[in-house]
């Protein structure tokens, strides 16, 4: 059985920065678990779910056995779908009493993006919170979206709840406040269960590197304010050099080294597992059974012969194309934790330090686009680092609401108006807003947008698509950066997108899916970027030959794939081209 998790309690929440193997770690306690004679249920709240591949098994939002593991189910809680059966819900009721054009009124109000967020919630809710629908199961274990939309997900049963306590006027921007009214109690629940110590722990997950242990940390303060005190941490990927002649896993054991040696205060008080870094891909039941178990003897796979179609152009020349264009929008996608916060950083300091005006902003509310820039951009005073607020947002939406459709109300209009802005959906629709506005500075100016992780980058598009048919119907009533935000997202010679990956085979499917969904769009990826990859290195160091030796493989799959590539190297930290505009190795260890 995986030692993860000592006496853990019934439900279990995995969460923490992108790409620190929360996944793995989950699914691995879970498998323990019914190893152990346990019923369990995974679920995924995350819209970018990946459970399917690292189980082998085609999920749904009901739960599935998982083969090879007696008493283990899954589900993804799959947020269009839960949309789609919420609408149905509300408005099914009136088909055949209603006319048809009331009908069409009702499904066309909830269809925006606070419906999406309320019908994922409510499926969320009754895991959580109704213990008769889980009652076949012993655990239930939560694997999360990254750590801002997780956040924002435990703080809902308590924002809707006072909201609908508070609202005397029965409506909001889902409508009547009946069907919420009637999830009152299931919310209550929810909200009771979260900060049960004796039924919930919640498990942060971390890489031994000082972005990761800040993330987890300011979660940690974060839950302590929610009333979350039932807190554990798994490190995760602990290296330590087994070569000394090795000079990348001495660097990569010392800079593990270092950020532990930096370890939060708060973080130092809490249960702590450390999980080494393995020489193998966490996919696969088999793989999943050795996370926890640092006994098991290192095997190193067979050698992988490369067709010497690796790609080897670099992150430079895509900041020489862009300084010919002299302005416009870069937005850098992908999975959480591939490094699209340093690859966007990269790009925007480069540039400024070639004398462009550039803004560097993020829509990830868990990102630190400040920490990555500030060594790279010394000397850039063109450089302008900014950030989408979501409370700031809301109050300047709600400020210019109350301005413009309150202005001729009277008191008690304004009252029931008032009240409906402070609903939770106030804040996705001030947060849409503010990206609009963020990409119409293209104009004038570069702007390098590091988006969210995949599942919520792409509810943002999703948005996007939705306001464009709105304005198409009703163009006068939006803002002209709301009207021409599409259209300028899917112009390449106006927005270029970068997918950011990892050389392994989640983050690599999960952007290709990734990249199918903007096609939906009718945007187009400008190129692909797979980062920290030891292809490039020599090492020697059995767990870093076994790791390089399957990147191969991946990368190989990547190249029949993707139209451009571009491969950068493991590397400490990044260096900024000079400002003379010659070009200069970005791995600090040099080989």
């Amino acid at each position: 059985m995986s030692t993860l998790i000592q006496s853990p309690t019934r439900i279990l929440f995995f969460t923490g920065k992108g790409g620190v193997g929360k996944t793995s770690a989950a699914c691995a306690t879970a498998i323990g678990l019914a190893d152990s004679g346990r019923r369990v249920l995974l679920v995924s709240t995350d819209p970018a779910s990946n459970l399917d591949e690292v189980l082998g098994v085609d999920l749904a939002a009901t739960p599935t056995q998982v083969p090879k593991v007696t008493g283990l189910s899954a589900l993804n809680i799959d947020p269009e779908q839960a949309a789609h059966d919420y609408r149905e819900r509300v408005v099914g009721p009136y088909r055949g009493v209603l006319p048809e054009v009331a009908i069409a009124s009702m499904e066309e109000q909830l269809s925006g993006a606070c419906t999406v967020e309320i019908a994922a919630f409510d499926e969320f809710s009754k895991l959580l919170g109704d213990e008769v629908a889980t009652a076949e199961f012993d655990h239930v274990v939560f694997d999360t979206a990254p750590t801002g939309h997780t956040l924002r997900l435990l703080e809902l049963p308590a924002a809707w709840t006072s909201f609908i306590d508070d609202n005397v006027g029965g409506t909001s921007c889902l409508g009547p406040l009946s069907g919420l009214n009637e999830q009152k109690a299931l919310y209550a629940k929810s909200n009771e269960a979260l900060r049960d110590a004796g039924r919930t722990t919640l498990v942060l997950v971390a890489r031994p590197e000082r972005s990761s242990l800040r993330e987890a940390e300011r979660t940690r303060v974060e839950l302590a304010q929610l009333g979350v005190a039932n807190v554990r941490l798994i490190l995760n990927g602990v290296f330590e050099a087994r070569d000394p002649s090795d000079a990348t896993a001495v660097a990569m054991e010392a800079r593990g080294r270092a950020s532990l040696e930096a370890l939060p205060a708060g973080l130092r008080q809490v249960p702590r597992v450390d999980v080494p870094l393995l020489p193998f891909g966490l996919v696969g039941i088999d793989a999943l059974r050795k996370m926890g178990t640092p006994t098991e003897s290192l095997r190193e796979p067979a050698p992988v012969v490369a067709t010497g179609n690796l790609p080897t152009e670099g992150i430079d020349a895509l900041v020489d194309e862009f300084a010919k264009r002299g302005k416009g929008v870069v937005m850098t996608m992908g999975k959480g934790g591939v490094g699209k916060t340093t690859v966007a950083a990269r790009v925007a300091s480069e540039l400024a330090l070639r004398g462009f005006a550039v803004t560097l902003t993020t829509t990830d509310p868990a990102a630190h686009v400040e920490q990555a820039v500030r060594e790279l951009s010394a000397g850039a005073s063109g450089l302008r680092v900014a950030r989408i607020d979501p409370e700031l947002e809301t109050r300047r939406y709600t400020d210019e609401v109350m301005a413009t459709a309150g202005e001729s109300l009277d008191a008690q209009g304004k009252a029931l108006l008032e009240e409906d802005l402070r609903s939770p959906c106030t804040e996705e629709i001030a947060v849409f807003r503010a990206f609009a506005e963020t990409v119409a500075q293209g104009e004038d100016r570069f702007v390098i947008i590091d988006t969210a992780p995949t599942g919520h980058t792409l509810l943002l598009l999703d948005a996007a698509e939705s306001y464009h048919r709105e304005v198409l119907k009703k163009p006068s009533g939006s803002p002209q950066a709301v009207q021409r935000l599409l259209p300028r997202l899917r112009d390449p010679a106006f927005t270029q997108v970068l997918l950011v990956t990892l050389p392994e085979a989640t983050p690599i499917h999960e952007a290709m899916q990734l990249e199918r969904d903007l096609a939906r769009a009718d945007i187009k990826p400008y190129a692909w970027i797979v980062n920290q990859s030891l292809t490039p290195l020599c090492v020697t160091d059995p767990v870093l030959r076994a790791r390089r030796a399957q990147e191969a493989r991946h990368l190989e799959e990547l190249v029949g794939h993707a139209g451009r590539i571009v491969l950068e190297p493991w590397s400490i930290g990044f260096s900024p081209r000079p400002a003379t505009g010659t070009s200069t190795g970005t791995a600090a260890v040099a080989l």
